[in-house]
C-alpha cells in the first residue's frame, strides 16, 4: 500500500500537483464518493495534467462528487465531459462551488461548447425573466425577485459555458477575441432582461423610451469576465403627450433599477455593477438624458478625454433605434476631437496619470494601468484611431483588435509594431482573463505568491511563476517601447493639428493652402505630392499620412519648394526599402528633422539626394559627433572587408559621409555649439585618415612608417564644414626606396579621398609643408629635423603652433613635434623683427585675399575681427610667451585664448570679445556652407539666403539684417582688441 501511496503521488505530481499529500487526499475522497478504484489510474486522470490547479480540481471534483456523484460518474466516464470539468474545476475555484451548489448545470459541460450568437444569448435570458412584448416594450411578467435570481442563475451558467470553451482550449489566445465578444453579448443579454425586469417594477414605464449604451471594454466587445459594465443612458418620450419632466423621472427609475439589479447579491448570486461614471458630467451629472441635452452638452461643455471615451459608444439594450441616433449625434464630434487645441498633449498627460496615481507596492504587477500594460495598448491605438480616422473610415471601429489590424493594413503602424501589439494584447488579456476567473473576481493584478502565480503559469500555457514573471516583463518591456514611439510621435501631434477640410481639399483648394503655408510654385508642389501619394501600395499610403505634416514642417523652413522636391527625390529613391517610410512615421523626430534639412540646407540636399541611405541618421537618438577613437574603429574594420583598396577607401568614405551628414545635422538643428562641431569634424578628419592610411599600406608589400602632421584648423581642431585637411608628411628614415615608397603611399591616398563621389572628398592640403609647395610631398624625418633646424621661416614657425598628431605612426609625428617646440615656442620669445614679419605678412594676406571692391567688413576670415584676426592675435600671444607659461601650449585657439585671459595677457572684455567674434564667425561660414552648399568666407547680399542663414542660427524668420548687424558688431569690437593687441604691441 505504501508502494502505491508513493506511486500515486509521483503520478500526480508529474501532472502538475504542488503538494502531493494534499492532492493526494482529495484524490482519495473524490473515489470513494465515486466509488472508483483508486490504484487504477482512469483516463480523466491525464487531463489533471491540464489544470491550472491540480489541487483544486481534485478538491472541487470530490466536493461535487459528494453532492452528484451518479453526474460526476458519467462525466468521468467520458474523455470529453472529463476534460472540460477538470479544467473547468482547475481554472476557477468559484465556478466549482457554483456547481457544487448547482449541480443541476452541470449538463452544460455534456455538450462541446460552442460560441453563441448575440440573438442567442439574448433569448435565452429573456426567457429566464418570461418576458414578453406589450406595447412596444419587453416587460417581464416573472415575479421580480425570481426573475432576478433567475437572471443571475443564468449569467453564471453561460459564464460556466464560456469558460469551460475557454479553458478546453489548447491555445487560449486564439479563441480570446471570440470569448470577450460572448462575454459583451452576455452583458448586452442581461441589461436587456434586466431592463425587462425593471419595466415591469416602474408603474408607467410606458412613458419613456430607454437607450442604454455601452462604453468602455463592453462597448468594444472585449469585455472580462468579471468588470464593471460602463454604460451612458439616454432618454425619449414615447409619444408626442409625454413631457421631457416624465419622460426622465421614468428613465432615471428604470436605470436604476437594472443596476440595482445588476449589482444586487442574492442566495442566486450576483451578476456585476453598472458603472454609468462615463455619463456627461459624470457622477454629479443626471443618470439619464434626453438626446437633445446630450447634444447640448457634447457640442458646449464635452473634455477632450471624454470624445475619447465615445470611441467604444454603441447601444447594448432598451430602444435600438434611440442609441443609434446618440451615436450617430456624438460620431462626427468623436472624429473631430483630435484637431480641438491640447488634444494629444490631454491624452498624453491622462495616461501619464494614470500611472503615476497607482500604489507603488502594485506598479510592477498591474496588467491592466501599469507601463507596458493594456491601457498602453489601448492609449496607442486610440490616439491613431482619433488622429488618422478623420480622413479614413477603415479606422473606425470599436474594438482594439480590430483597429490594429485597420492601422497596420492602412500603414498607420508598421506591421511588426502592429503584430507585437496585438500579441501583447492577447496575453495581456489573457492574464487578466485568468487572473479574474479563479475566484471570479475584479482585478487586474498579476498574483505575487508562488502558488497563484504557478496556477496562472500553466493557466496560459506557462510552467513556473518565474515564467509567468518574465513573460509578462518582456511582454510590458515591448509594449511600452512601441508605447513610447507610436503614441509620443512628433507625427501624431503634427497631423492632428491639420483641419479635417485640408486633409480633403479639391486641388484648387490645395493651391490657395499651399500658396499660405509659402510654397512658390503651387502646380509643382502638387505634381510632387501626387507623384508620391497615388496608388494603392503600402509604401503610397504612408507616404500619404505623412505628407500633411511634412508640407507643414517644411514651409516652415526657408525653402519649402526645393525641400518638397529633395523629399520626393529621396522618397523615390528609398520608397522601396523596408525602413525609410517606417523610420519617419514611427521613429521619434525624423520626418520633423529631415524636412528641417531638406527646406533649410542646400548642403543637407546634395548629400541626401547623391547619397540617399544617409537619412538613417536621422533616426538616431543622439545625434551629437562620434568621437575619433569610436569612428576609427568603426572605418578601420568597413575597410579590412575588401581586398582592393579602391573598395576599401569607397567603404571608409562611406561612414565619413555618413557622419558629414550627421554634423550638417547638427548645425542645421542646433544639436551641437560650433565648438564642438569643429572638434567633431577634426575627429572625423583624424579617423579617416588615419583607417585610409592603414588600408593604402596594407596593399603594398613593405610599406614604410609614415606619419601625419595635422596642420591649420585641422591641428586645431577647429574645422568648419568646408574646411580642407592641412598637413605634411614624414617618413622613417630607411633610405630613398622607404622615401620612394611613401610618396607612392600618399598620391595614392590624396587621390582616392579627394575624389569624386556620392559623398564630398577631402582634399589633403601640404601646402604648408617644409618648402611649401615647391617641397617634396614627403620627406624623411631627419629630412624635417635637418630644414626646420637650418631653414625654417618664422611664418613657418607661426604654422607649426597649431602643429599636432594627426594619423599614422606616432613615434614619428612624437620626435618631429618635440623638435618642433623650440620654434613654435621660443625660449626667448620673439624678437621686434620677427613681430614685424608676422604682421607684415598679415597684412600682405588681406590685401591679396580679399577681392578688391568687395566690402572687408563682410569677410569672415579675412576681414577686420575676424577669425584669422582673432587666430594670429592669439598664436602671436603662444608664441612670444609659450616659453614661459605651458598653458599656452595648446592647438586650440579657444584654449590658447582663455589661457591668455588666465595668465592676464588681456583683460576680460578683450578676451570676451575675441572669443564672441571668432565662435560668431566659425557660426556663420558653417551656416553659409549649409545654405549655399558650398564654401565662401564672405556674407551673402541675397536676402533670402541671410534669411535661411538666420533661422539656422535662430534667429528667427526675417531676421536678415540682424545678422548683418550682429557680425557687424562682434567684428568692430573684436577689430578694436586686435589693434591694441596685435598691431601696437
Amino acid at each position: 500500500m505504501a508502494d502505491r501511496i508513493s506511486t500515486l503521488e509521483a503520478e500526480l505530481v508529474r501532472h502538475g500537483a504542488n503538494d502531493a499529500r494534499r492532492a493526494r487526499r482529495f484524490h482519495g475522497l473524490m473515489a470513494a464518493a465515486l466509488g472508483l478504484d483508486e490504484e487504477q489510474w482512469q483516463p480523466w486522470e491525464d487531463e489533471l495534467g491540464h489544470a491550472c490547479d491540480v489541487e483544486q480540481a481534485l478538491s472541487s471534483l470530490a466536493d461535487l462528487a459528494d453532492a452528484a456523484p451518479g453526474t460526476v460518474r458519467g462525466m468521468v466516464a467520458d474523455p470529453h465531459q472529463a476534460r472540460r470539468l477538470v479544467r473547468v474545476l482547475g481554472g476557477s475555484a468559484e465556478l466549482g462551488k457554483y456547481l457544487t451548489a448547482h449541480p443541476d448545470i452541470l449538463d452544460v459541460l455534456a455538450a462541446e461548447p460552442e460560441q453563441w450568437s448575440a440573438e442567442q444569448i439574448r433569448t435565452d435570458l429573456l426567457s429566464c425573466v418570461s418576458a414578453i412584448e406589450q406595447d412596444g416594450f419587453l416587460v417581464s411578467q416573472a415575479d421580480p425577485v425570481r426573475g432576478a435570481d433567475e437572471l443571475r442563475l443564468a449569467n453564471r451558467r453561460h459564464l460556466l459555458r464560456i469558460a469551460a470553451r475557454d479553458l478546453s482550449h489548447d491555445d487560449p489566445t486564439e479563441v480570446l477575441e471570440s470569448v470577450s465578444v460572448e462575454l459583451a453579448d452576455l452583458a448586452d443579454g442581461v441589461i436587456e432582461s434586466a431592463l425587462a425586469l425593471a419595466r415591469a417594477m416602474t408603474p408607467g414605464h410606458q412613458a419613456a423610451r430607454l437607450a442604454v449604451i455601452a462604453m468602455g471594454k463592453c462597448g468594444a466587445r472585449e469585455l472580462n469576465y468579471i468588470s464593471d459594465v460602463d454604460v451612458i443612458h439616454v432618454v425619449a418620450p414615447a409619444d408626442e403627450d409625454v413631457d421631457n419632466a416624465r419622460t426622465i423621472a421614468v428613465g432615471q427609475r428604470l436605470a436604476a433599477t437594472v443596476a440595482r439589479i445588476c449589482s444586487a447579491h442574492s442566495g442566486a448570486g450576483s451578476i456585476w455593477q453598472v458603472d454609468a461614471a462615463l455619463r456627461p458630467e459624470g457622477d454629479a451629472g443626471p443618470l439619464v438624458r434626453t438626446l437633445a441635452s446630450m447634444a447640448e452638452y457634447y457640442r458646449t461643455w464635452a473634455r477632450n478625454w471624454e470624445f475619447q471615451a465615445l470611441l467604444k459608444a454603441r447601444p447594448m439594450a432598451g430602444d435600438i433605434e434611440l442609441g443609434e441616433q446618440f451615436c450617430a449625434l456624438v460620431a462626427p464630434l468623436v472624429w473631430q476631437v483630435a484637431e480641438r487645441d491640447g488634444f494629444v498633449g490631454e491624452s498624453r498627460a491622462m495616461r501619464t496619470r494614470v500611472v503615476d496615481h497607482i500604489a507603488r507596492k502594485n506598479r510592477d504587477h498591474e496588467i491592466k494601468l501599469g507601463a507596458g500594460g493594456l491601457r498602453d495598448v489601448e492609449f496607442t491605438v486610440q490616439l491613431l484611431q482619433l488622429v488618422h480616422g478623420r480622413q479614413d473610415s477603415s479606422l473606425r471601429v470599436r474594438s482594439t483588435f480590430d483597429a490594429l489590424r485597420s492601422l497596420s493594413a492602412g500603414g498607420y503602424i508598421g506591421r511588426a509594431d502592429a503584430q507585437r501589439l496585438l500579441s501583447a494584447y492577447r496575453f495581456e488579456r489573457l492574464l487578466e482573463h485568468r487572473v479574474q476567473l479563479f475566484h471570479l473576481r475584479r482585478t487586474h493584478l498579476l498574483p505575487t505568491d508562488e502558488a497563484a502565480l504557478r496556477r496562472l503559469a500553466r493557466g496560459v500555457g506557462l510552467r513556473t511563476g518565474d515564467d509567468v514573471r518574465q513573460a509578462w516583463h518582456s511582454t510590458a518591456q515591448a509594449v511600452l517601447s512601441t508605447h513610447n514611439r507610436v503614441f509620443y510621435s512628433p507625427l501624431v501631434e503634427a497631423v492632428s493639428r491639420i483641419p479635417s477640410e485640408e486633409l480633403r481639399m479639391t486641388t484648387d483648394a490645395a493651391k490657395t493652402r499651399l500658396k499660405a503655408l509659402g510654397f512658390a510654385d503651387e502646380s509643382a508642389a502638387l505634381r510632387h505630392i501626387a507623384a508620391l501619394t497615388q496608388g494603392t501600395t503600402r509604401a503610397v499610403k504612408i507616404q500619404a499620412q505623412l505628407m500633411p505634416a511634412m508640407l507643414g514642417w517644411l514651409a516652415s523652413g526657408p525653402n519649402p519648394d526645393a525641400g518638397l522636391l529633395a523629399f520626393r527625390k529621396v522618397s523615390e529613391e528609398l520608397g522601396s526599402s523596408p525602413w525609410y517610410l517606417r523610420a519617419l512615421r514611427d521613429e521619434g523626430d525624423t520626418a520633423q528633422r529631415l524636412a528641417a534639412i531638406l527646406s533649410g540646407s542646400r548642403l543637407g540636399v546634395d548629400l541626401l539626394v547623391r547619397s540617399p541611405e544617409t537619412v538613417q541618421v536621422l533616426v538616431d537618438v543622439d545625434l551629437r559627433p562620434r568621437g575619433r577613437d569610436e569612428l576609427c574603429a568603426e572605418m578601420t574594420r568597413v575597410g579590412r572587408r575588401h581586398r582592393e583598396v579602391a573598395d576599401s577607401i569607397r567603404a571608409i568614405r562611406g561612414v565619413r559621409r555618413r557622419e558629414f551628414f550627421r554634423l550638417v545635422v547638427d548645425v542645421v538643428l542646433g544639436v551641437a555649439p560650433v565648438e564642438t562641431v569643429a572638434r567633431g569634424l577634426s575627429d572625423l578628419t583624424d579617423a579617416t585618415i588615419e583607417a585610409s592610411l592603414q588600408a593604402v599600406r596594407a596593399s603594398l608589400d613593405d610599406a614604410p612608417r609614415i606619419g601625419v602632421i595635422a596642420l591649420g584648423r585641422w591641428g586645431g581642431r577647429e574645422m568648419a564644414l568646408s574646411s580642407d585637411a592641412d598637413l605634411m608628411f614624414v617618413v622613417d628614415d630607411t633610405g630613398t626606396r622607404a622615401t620612394q615608397k611613401a610618396m607612392e603611399i600618399v598620391t595614392t591616398l590624396r587621390k582616392l579621398l579627394g575624389a569624386p563621389g556620392p559623398g564630398p572628398g577631402l582634399d589633403l592640403d601640404a601646402d604648408l609643408r617644409p618648402e611649401g609647395r615647391s617641397g617634396p610631398l614627403v620627406r624623411s624625418l631627419s629630412s624635417c629635423l635637418t630644414y626646420y633646424s637650418r631653414w625654417s621661416s618664422t611664418w613657418e614657425s607661426q604654422a607649426l603652433v597649431r602643429a599636432r598628431h594627426g594619423a599614422g605612426d606616432r613615434e614619428l609625428t612624437g620626435a618631429l613635434l618635440a623638435s618642433m617646440d623650440r620654434l613654435r615656442w621660443p625660449a626667448v620669445g620673439l624678437s621686434s623683427s620677427q613681430c614685424t614679419e608676422i604682421r607684415r605678412l598679415k597684412a600682405r594676406m588681406e590685401d591679396e585675399r580679399v577681392r578688391r571692391g568687395s566690402d572687408r567688413r563682410m569677410n569672415l576670415k579675412m576681414g577686420p575681427g575676424g577669425l584669422a584676426d582673432v587666430e594670429w592675435t592669439v598664436q602671436l600671444m603662444q608664441m612670444r610667451f609659450g616659453a614661459r607659461l605651458p598653458q599656452l601650449r595648446t592647438t586650440s585657439t579657444l584654449e590658447a585664448l582663455s589661457a591668455a585671459r588666465a595668465a592676464d595677457l588681456m583683460m576680460p572684455d578683450q578676451y570676451e570679445d575675441l572669443r564672441v567674434a571668432w565662435l560668431g564667425a566659425s557660426a556663420l561660414r558653417n551656416a553659409i556652407m549649409c545654405v549655399r552648399g558650398r564654401a565662401a568666407d564672405t556674407l551673402p547680399t541675397d536676402s533670402r539666403e541671410l534669411d535661411a542663414i538666420a533661422r539656422l542660427l535662430g534667429m528667427g524668420r526675417g531676421a536678415s539684417e540682424m545678422v548683418v548687424e550682429e557680425h557687424l558688431r562682434r567684428s568692430r569690437r573684436a577689430n578694436k582688441v586686435v589693434d591694441e593687441l596685435f598691431w601696437s604691441v
